[in-house]
């Protein structure tokens, strides 16, 4: 696992106002228990649905969070702490419970990702992380979910990483395309890191390297016979393709195949099309085309709905940085202290109160129609709760999923989701209803919250 992925050393990691609010909860004793939830405010547009992702990260950040010495000499050293209060932050570790809905599964705006309870100042704490985490692993598990959905069955892989932002980024973004459908990825330390499959073929360099674009191919056939892919755009597309299935000729008689060849520019409807005819003419109907370029799934849609004949998308940047819609409007928010709900009516960024719970209900052929949020407490007749308790008294509860079982578990959530709302311009929002008692509750806060206000200006 990556830094990014441990709570040792990541304490800084945060904003400062959160170490300043920290230092005040502590100087006044506010030490009470508090749940804040974290949840998605509203769908980017063009966005039918959300895949929840990033809560390893998460519960690992909190099992080890901690302050090291060399993080204490850091912050006495921007003179805004008392030496008292840095002395406490050295005993700090996160002893709190969190409920979350599993990664892999798919929710929706206002729905509850996760809910943290504990000592406030922790729970505060872990804030900046937290959003950092799952609003990236959200936002990028459910682009590449777009794009495999797009694709039809074809193989998607991931090509990002050489314009992710940053290293970080380009390991979950291999983490969570694969989660959410993709093949493997072009990033061989996320294969080492998380298991994935790496895949590759060439560079235009490697092609232009050699006096001729048939000797680069022999080379590289001759070095990997047994995962041999082209590049055959270098120079002339139709051309290459022809180079290409010389080669694969060659490659036969020595008892091997040649994989597939792959275009990286142009226009990829047309030019697939040549290309199959040239290999097929050949007798090379086995080699398959690979097709890269800027895609994301808009590309790739148009491209299977005219029939194009590749077998496989390269994704890269679009998908690496969700191009269209690069973030969430997430929030981390206070639901309740003490036992008393709380609740945010700042216009356009007003939050529920109290723990929640999500309940989902599915109709006659399985599909999921509904969900109503509700109280924590409540029970809603006929539903599946979506949030679950994995983390309590700072400890991970059971064995955390691997990567492979949360992608069956994506597989499995998927099919369920009605095609409406798979759309890449979906025509319908799915219906997410509060019930009574947690509108009776935002109501009753809301209008309590109010007269005290007006009370402290009349006074």
């Amino acid at each position: 696992m990556d830094d990014a992925g441990r709570g040792g050393g990541l304490a800084l990691l945060t904003d400062l106002y959160q170490l300043t609010m920290a230092q005040a909860y502590w100087h006044h004793r506010v030490d009470g228990r508090a749940t804040f939830s974290l949840f998605v405010r509203r769908l980017p547009e063009e966005r039918g649905y959300l895949v929840a992702a990033g809560l390893e990260d998460v519960l690992r950040y909190l099992e080890g969070l901690r302050f090291t010495s060399g993080d204490l000499e850091y912050l006495e050293s921007t003179g805004i702490f008392d030496p008292a209060f840095l002395e406490y932050l050295a005993t700090v570790r996160f002893t709190g419970e969190v409920w979350a809905v599993p990664e892999g599964r798919i929710v929706f705006a206002q729905e509850p990702l996760l809910e943290v309870t504990g000592p406030i100042l922790e729970a505060q704490l872990a804030e900046t992380y937290i959003i950092n985490q799952v609003q990236l692993q959200t936002l990028i598990a459910t682009k590449a979910a777009r794009c495999v959905w797009a694709a039809k069955g074809r193989g998607v892989v991931d090509f990002s990483l050489r314009r992710t932002h940053g290293t970080d980024a380009g390991l979950k973004v291999a983490r969570c395309s694969y989660l959410a459908g993709f093949d493997g990825t072009s990033n061989v330390l996320a294969g080492k890191v998380y298991g994935i499959p790496i895949a590759g073929t060439m560079a235009h360099s490697f092609v232009m390297a050699f006096p001729s674009e048939l000797e680069a191919f022999r080379a590289f056939a001759q070095s990997f016979p047994e995962r041999c892919v082209l590049l055959i755009d270098t120079y002339d597309t139709v051309e290459g393709a022809r180079v290409a299935a010389q080669v694969a000729r060659e490659m036969e008689a020595h008892g091997s195949r040649l994989r597939g060849v792959r275009i990286d520019s142009g226009d990829l409807l047309e030019l697939s099309r040549q290309v199959r005819r040239v290999l097929d003419e050949a007798g090379l109907d086995y080699v398959r085309i690979v097709a890269s370029g800027g895609l994301d799934e808009y590309q790739i849609e148009e491209l299977t709905e005219a029939g194009a004949p590749i077998d496989s998308f390269g994704v890269g940047t679009r998908m690496g940085v969700s191009a269209d819609a690069p973030w969430l409007d997430m929030a981390y928010k206070l639901v309740s202290y003490e036992g008393r709900p709380a609740l945010k009516l700042s216009q356009g960024k007003a939050s529920l109160p109290g723990e929640k719970q999500v309940y989902r209900f599915y109709d006659n052929e399985g599909l999921i129609r509904e969900d109503v949020l509700a109280l924590r407490d409540e029970h809603v007749p006929g539903g599946e709760p979506l949030l679950q308790k994995v983390m309590e008294g700072g400890r991970v509860l059971g064995q955390y999923p691997s990567l492979e079982e949360l992608r069956q578990r994506f597989r499995d959530e998927f099919r369920r989701l009605p095609e409406a709302y798979k759309a890449l311009r979906p025509s319908a929002s799915y219906p997410v209803r509060e019930s009574a008692a947690l509108e009776e509750l935002g109501r009753r806060l809301a209008r309590e919250v109010t007269a005290h206000q007006r009370q402290l200006g009349e006074s």
